[in-house]
């Protein structure tokens, strides 16, 4: 399922090659982060399925507001997510699931649940290389948003932080 879903988002987005990466690389930290924590395998399936959708709702912010901040995707993606992952044949709790940390991936207070931990994490990686964030707000992120040991040890490494 995993696969398909895969190669259906690259479909989705196709002729957008920079947003393809992302959501690759973003699924790429949150499997590694999620099994060196030794989440449970029904935790790694919705991570995997949320880290692939967390920005579904890019395309369609873009055209309706001329913009795709965090806040309008959390706002329109939960519905694509729930449209797109039926018609792949996602159980609804899985769907279910990942509508809300697709609502959610942008908001860091009050996160619950280690997919979530581990989507705002992955998703930090791949944005602060993306954004070539300076190493204050490489520092700030580190302290503030990183939680999971193997994700503050990835990021730590990455960006040759000096920090325990």
């Amino acid at each position: 399922m995993i696969n398909k879903l895969h190669l259906a988002m690259i479909k989705l987005y196709s002729g957008d090659a920079k947003r393809i990466q992302h959501f690759c690389k973003v699924h790429s930290y949150a499997k590694l982060i999620a099994e060196m924590e030794h989440v449970d395998a029904d935790t790694l399936f919705i991570l995997e399925v949320a880290a692939l959708t967390h920005d579904i709702g890019i395309h369609y912010c873009e055209e309706k507001y001329g913009d795709c901040n965090g806040k309008l995707q959390e706002k329109e993606g939960p519905a694509i997510a729930k449209k797109f992952l039926g018609q792949l044949g996602f159980e609804q709790r899985v769907s279910e699931r990942v509508q809300y940390l697709i609502a959610h991936h942008h908001t860091y207070d009050g996160i619950e649940g280690v997919d979530y931990q581990i989507l705002v994490e992955a998703d930090f990686l791949v944005n602060l290389c993306e954004d070539e964030a300076g190493e204050q707000t490489v520092e700030h992120v580190y302290q503030k948003i990183f939680r999971t040991d193997s994700g503050k040890r990835i990021c730590r490494e990455i960006f040759q932080l000096d920090l325990l």
